[in-house]
């Protein structure tokens, strides 16, 4: 008789990332600064159309699509399921990476075995399409990529891996694309010109695949400790964003289960990364905005150009009604709040505390677009401080008006900050509370 029992199975807490407001809010440094404490960092939504710049002892590295945890030695890196993968854009970014010093190998990056593909004619059609529509997006082919996913027609990367069944995939996708490019004036895409450019790819990406579900599953149940990495913003989510200003995919932190091939229950704590003001690239809605001298000085001193594809960024005070939104709709447990010190110097600074629509008050964003354009913000002044707050790493080193603006936005907000960052560099971090120890 077995009087063994049951295996004990460790499970230990895991983190999702993910940004609260439209998106380059700092989560590459967060993730980064967290992953000396994870074993393994994943990518869980998006594509190569979102990017991070991490600044690390003076060096700065770009990441478009691979997670940040790749820049640190040890740690292993998953890009999931819920990614779609340019491959000619991954083999780039890693070759440019090696080019820095970083190793990338099988050995510490893995990709989900069914993650659709970006192809060139994704590129093509989304850059005619935003020609017309202009809803911002970056023209890397992640809406049309991800259509052709939920339309059963994709090629996954796995499939590179079947050559002899590849041609009849190859054939179903085109006989969508072909009929849309004819009423487009394109010319067809050629079956054998596209079988060609996979099976010269397949070689270079093959190596990095895994049944990564699985993968995860096991590294969990060994006590791992797994941080999800979110691309984007909350804002931009396709249900719960500034629809159609929004991205293709679900950026909420309920997309790092399904995204990635675990259950719900393996998320331990959701860290909201924010901006002590608000930014948003590209099209659509941006009650706070400030079209003035004062949102070119957010602009230059935060030094708002986007990672992917250098635009502009628009800048506006906070804006505490859509970080509220965002701790709803995405159970945050705690807020990272970074560039603290792109306010100093203010002396008054302005957040917003709720909206006025067609005369009365409301203390959401509504989810139509026209409601969206038409709401206005209500301000609620806020003292400023003279001192600096760059590069502090203690409560102690911030003026009181500082911790007075910060204590004021988590009452605002409904949720407590448990990390500061005070600089781009990896060490400029203030911890009030360790999300793996939460």
């Amino acid at each position: 008789m077995d009087t063994s029992g049951p295996v004990r199975v460790i499970l230990m807490a895991n983190v999702v990332v993910v940004g609260s407001q439209w998106g380059d809010e700092g989560k590459g440094k967060i993730v980064d600064w967290l992953s000396e404490q994870a074993d393994i960092v994943v990518r869980f939504q998006g594509g190569h159309n979102a990017g991070h710049t991490l600044v690390i002892d003076g060096v700065t590295f770009k990441l478009s699509l691979l997670p940040s945890g790749i820049l640190r030695a040890g740690k292993l890196s998953v890009i999931g399921n819920g990614v779609v993968l340019d491959p000619y854009a991954l083999v780039s970014e890693i070759e440019h990476l090696r080019s820095q010093g970083i190793a990338v190998s099988p050995d510490n990056l893995r990709i989900a075995d069914n993650t659709a593909l970006i192809l060139p004619l994704h590129r093509e059609l989304e850059g005619m399409r935003e020609a017309h529509t202009r809803l911002g997006t970056t023209k890397r082919g992640i809406g049309p990529a991800y259509e052709d996913k939920v339309g059963r027609r994709a090629i996954r990367l796995m499939d590179l891996d079947d050559l002899p069944s590849l041609a009849g995939k190859i054939d179903r996708l085109l006989a969508h694309h072909n009929l849309l490019r004819r009423g487009l004036g394109l010319d067809d895409v050629q079956p054998r010109d596209l079988y060609r450019q996979l099976a010269d790819v397949a070689p270079k990406v093959l190596p990095y695949m895994d049944t990564v579900w699985a993968l995860l599953d096991d590294k969990r149940r060994e006590g791992k400790r797994i941080l999800f990495e979110g691309a984007q913003g909350a804002l931009l989510d396709i249900d719960h964003g500034t629809y159609p200003f929004v991205t293709s995919s679900n950026t909420v932190a309920a997309q790092a289960a399904t995204g990635s091939g675990v259950g719900p229950g393996a998320i331990g704590f959701v860290l909201g990364i924010c901006k002590a003001y608000t930014t948003r690239v590209g099209e659509g809605p941006f009650p706070t905005e400030q079209d003035n001298e004062i949102g070119l000085m957010l602009g230059d001193r935060g030094r708002e150009f986007g990672t992917v594809t250098g635009r502009r960024r628009r800048c506006g005070w906070f804006d505490a009604v859509l970080v509220r939104q965002t701790v709803r709709t995405c159970g945050i447990d705690g807020l990272a709040l970074t560039k603290l010190d792109i306010l100093d110097g203010f002396e008054e600074i302005r957040v917003c505390t709720g909206y006025r629509l067609n005369g009365r008050g409301i203390d959401y964003l509504p989810a139509g677009e026209r409601a969206q354009a038409a709401v206005e913000p209500i301000y609620e002044a806020v003292e400023g401080w003279k001192d600096s707050t760059a590069g502090a790493r203690s409560w102690a080193e911030l003026p009181a008006q500082a911790i007075k603006y910060v204590r004021r936005i988590e009452e605002l907000v409904g949720c407590t900050v448990a990390l500061l960052s005070t600089s781009p560099e990896r060490e400029d971090t203030i911890l009030v509370q360790n999300p793996f120890e939460a």
